[in-house]
């Protein structure tokens, strides 16, 4: 499994330690094997989980090279691949076994072995594809992919090919946190026409929420954030209500527009008094959706009673629930016919300016970088 047949000289963005930058370097990246892909990636979105791994909120080994929400065009296959070939344009999502209970049943989101396969930092069999100059391992297989790099190895199982008139460049943010955010939605929440629905935060998961919440026939959509351009941002993407949380009381703000409480929500900030503010905001049957990611071992509160009497719910959400191969190529078709305006969001950086994408991120100067990779 570690061989090097095929390889071949990739530039890549590493982190090296906890909180510290990403270096540009050169470094070598192994042919593909068995069912796997290589990819020429011509762009990947800048996620927060990128952020919150260069961090170490998730314990993924260092060295190693992230990026998980790639595009590019197939370069080569490995000997079991049975569907993708050399030109098809892809867009690469998060890994999964295929063969768990899960995986079988089209929930690959909640795989048995998704830690291991999206947050190892490696194959699952202790082997790594790429080494650097020095001809040291660098982690990879990051969301079975590692695509801040000018190529990337991934399986077929989660390169999800796409219409070739489709701008390519764009797409990679479909493969995580725009599908997390329409995902959640239409998937997980399934927003019913008519009904009510409040996003916790108007970045880009938060936003494409919003913009889902549009597309599912929602008639009340409530914007909640700390940013007023974003918040104005919403209003152009789909949302017929905003709330500054910083100058209003958001339980008091959200009862009032729904007259009672929203149908649905969803929390994408992560911050665990946000989501206890948005689950007392929740009409009688409501359903708060989670995904937003804060450090491993925190907790929020709520009242159970509040909870139990109006027959609510909270429901935590992993990339939308969604079946990639179905719905990446459902989003792309709503960009196309300008359902789905999600390039609204984007900003697109040389991979060299990898460290000021993910400033202006931090900052929400962007709300979704993109990297160029491909000249």
């Amino acid at each position: 499994m570690s061989s090097n047949s095929g390889s071949r000289d990739i530039t890549a963005a590493v982190v090296r330690g906890k909180e510290q930058p990403f270096v540009i370097e050169q470094a070598r990246l192994r042919g593909p094997q068995d069912d796997e892909v290589l990819v020429k990636i011509v762009a990947t979105g800048l996620c927060h989980t990128d952020l919150i791994v260069r961090d170490q909120y998730y314990p993924v080994p260092l060295p190693a090279v992230l990026g998980h929400e790639g595009a590019g065009i197939v370069e080569a296959v490995g000997p079991n691949v049975r569907e993708l070939k050399a030109g098809d344009h892809v867009v690469l999502t998060y890994g999964q076994c295929g063969h768990c209970n899960p995986c079988r049943g089209g929930h690959g989101a909640y795989c048995r072995d998704f830690f291991a396969l999206n947050f190892g930092g490696d194959d699952g069999h202790g082997h790594t594809a790429i080494t650097d100059a020095q001809g040291q391992p660098l982690h990879d297989h990051f969301f079975a992919q590692s695509s801040f790099a000018t190529f990337a190895l991934a399986r077929e199982i989660n390169a999800i090919k796409v219409p070739d008139d489709a701008p390519l460049e764009l797409l990679g943010p479909l493969g995580c946190g725009i599908q997390t955010g329409a995902g959640a939605v239409l998937n997980s929440l399934q927003v019913r026409s008519g009904s009510s629905f409040a996003s916790y935060g108007a970045g880009a998961v938060g936003l494409s929420a919003v913009m889902a919440a549009k597309v599912a026939g929602a008639t009340t959509i409530i914007a909640i954030d700390v940013v007023p351009s974003r918040l104005q941002l919403a209003m152009e993407l789909g949302a017929t209500h905003v709330v500054n949380s910083r100058e209003t009381d958001v339980i008091e703000a959200v009862r009032a527009i729904t007259g009672g409480g929203a149908d649905f929500a969803l929390e994408s900030t992560g911050r665990p008094e946000v989501l206890s503010a948005g689950i007392e905001a929740l009409g009688g049957l409501g359903m708060m959706g989670v995904v937003g990611a804060p450090k491993l071992g925190t907790t929020a509160s709520f009242d159970v009673n509040n909870l139990l009497l109006g027959g609510r719910s909270i429901r935590g959400i992993v990339e939308g629930d969604s079946v990639p191969q179905v719905f990446i190529p459902q989003l792309v078709t709503l960009y196309q016919q300008g359902r789905f305006p999600f390039d609204r969001l984007v900003k697109f950086y040389p991979l060299e300016q990898i460290n000021q994408a993910a400033e202006d991120s931090t900052r929400g100067i962007t709300l979704k970088p993109i990297l160029r990779i491909a000249a």
